[in-house]
């Protein structure tokens, strides 16, 4: 695609980072360094083939034969607050790589939508704002969002169109980034002029209940997806939210794009956040605690999938809980199987070779105990070790192909339950960190996963049963229980009259 014989030319660039600010460790340079920081060729290279946004997106760019010109993309793995110096030198990266491909006739986007740094707290705000600074009111500028976004009214006044993934799991990555590419082109070529509307709303959906396959989200997504099909509708996102941010923009919300009918965003929006309003009491559930789940598991399917709710890697926590190892080791429960982020452990196991017995507090790393949780110190045997890489070649949440767990070692304990031990920390996106070391999930009797939906779409179609477990930690379930002092009121669940 070109105009006066001039092939366009579309900047792809991100900073894609869930800031969990209930965790006091940052986020450093490091993270992302262990996560991907890709730059130039680079990125098309890692997410071509990907189920991921950016492989979305060069894929419509390449079909209308349009030059796509990665920048720089940032990701790390959710984890505390993005330190300063971390998102300075993200941001001048960007900035620096974006000056030397000028020009260009669009921008693609790829932010998260709930980043938090040290003096910017509306992070993702502030560097779109940026960047529509750098290139002027009429370049167009469309992007994607993590639907766990807490977006705010800066990240739609510096964007022309944003779009969220539709699926928790999020497994539409790469349909999503096409829709966004595609706008793009469209825009280009004139046939549409997007307008959009963000629609924030007095609710913070419970995030057990976020799972998008089921009720009560089910039946918001049905309707979102009725009224797109509206003339004149090019996109409705819905907005579930990321409650461990405590930030202004903390809630669910809508984003409605049309072709230039704006009085069209406001009135769909309206009518999604009447619905949500007046059904609220079913985005908020039962919570499980443990000990009341194990006397039942024996009658239920195996293997089971327990998502550990209070240490989700997902929405930032360490990954170094052993609260439910030991609720299991303390039941005399045999074949489970859980991963634990513990670099210690794995240092002291690398000691030892395969099939010796030694002593191990599993869980002492970095970020400590969760609230609530006791060391415990207990006999394991050393099955093996090994390099902690592997890939992913199916659609999961996230969207990456190439996952890093460092140094790992698998040991057995006495009570007969595995544990993964891993140096790097990397959430339970793909049965791969499992399989790929010769581990399957139906040699188990229960499997621990430390998220709330995510590991769904991995782990569903192998474990017949699964449980969502309200654990203590700085992703427990019941975000009442967390001390806000930026969010905005009145918000449900904290406040319950909110007409």
């Amino acid at each position: 695609m070109s105009f006066d014989g001039k092939r366009l030319r579309i900047a792809i660039l991100g900073i894609y980072h869930e800031s969990n600010t209930f965790i006091n460790k940052p986020t450093t340079l490091d993270d992302f360094k262990n996560s991907h920081w890709l730059k130039g060729d680079a990125i098309a290279r890692e997410y071509r083939h990907a189920f991921h946004e950016i492989g979305g997106m060069l894929e419509v760019l390449e079909e209308n034969t349009i030059t796509a010109v990665p920048v720089m993309y940032a990701e790390a793995t959710p984890g505390g607050t993005v330190s300063a110096g971390t998102y300075e030198t993200l941001l001048e990266e960007m900035m620096r790589g974006l000056d030397a491909v000028l020009p260009i006739d669009g921008c693609l986007v790829v932010p998260h939508g709930a980043g938090v740094s040290e003096k910017h707290p509306d992070m993702d705000g502030h560097w779109l704002t940026l960047l529509r600074q750098r290139l002027g009111p009429d370049m167009p500028i469309i992007g994607t969002l993590d639907p766990h976004a807490n977006v705010s009214p800066a990240m739609t006044a510096a964007t022309n169109a944003l779009i969220a993934y539709s699926t928790n799991p999020h497994i539409d990555q790469r349909e999503t980034g096409k829709k966004a590419a595609t706008l793009m082109v469209e825009t280009l070529k004139g046939n549409i002029r997007p307008v959009q509307q963000l629609i924030q709303t007095p609710v913070a959906i419970s995030i057990e209940q976020q799972f998008t396959a089921a009720e009560p989200c089910k039946g918001l997504y049905d309707q979102a997806r009725e009224a797109a099909g509206q003339p004149g509708v090019l996109s409705i996102s819905i907005l579930l939210g990321f409650p461990y941010a405590d930030v202004p923009e903390m809630g669910s919300a809508f984003i409605v794009v049309t072709d230039n009918k704006p009085q069209l965003c406001d009135r769909i929006g309206m009518e999604l956040k009447d619905r949500l309003i007046d059904r609220r009491a079913d985005f908020v559930a039962a919570k499980h605690d443990i000990a009341a789940l194990l006397p039942k598991m024996q009658e239920w399917a195996k293997p089971v999938l327990l998502l550990d709710m209070g240490d989700n890697v997902g929405g930032g926590s360490p990954g170094n809980s052993a609260f439910l190892l030991a609720a299991a080791e303390a039941y005399k429960m045999s074949g489970c199987f859980i991963c634990i982020y513990d670099p210690a452990s794995v240092a002291e196991a690398l000691k030892h070779q395969p099939g010796e017995t030694f002593s191990l507090s599993p869980g002492n790393a970095e970020g400590g105990y969760m609230q609530g949780e006791t060391a415990f110190t207990i006999p394991v045997r050393l099955l093996m070790e090994a390099d902690g890489k592997f890939s992913e070649d199916s659609p999961r949440h996230g969207g990456q192909v190439n996952f890093d767990m460092g140094k790992i070692a698998i040991v057995q304990t006495g009570g007969g339950n595995v544990i993964m031990l891993t140096s790097l920390r990397v959430p339970p996106f793909s049965l791969r960190q499992l399989t790929a070391f010769g581990i399957h999930p139906q040699q188990f009797n229960a499997v621990v996963a430390k998220g709330v939906n995510a590991p769904i779409a991995a782990y569903g179609p192998v474990c017949p049963t699964i449980v969502q477990v309200n654990t203590p930690g700085v992703t427990q379930a019941d975000m009442t229980r967390f001390t806000y002092r930026h969010r905005r009121q009145p918000l449900f669940p904290f406040e319950q009259d909110i007409k």
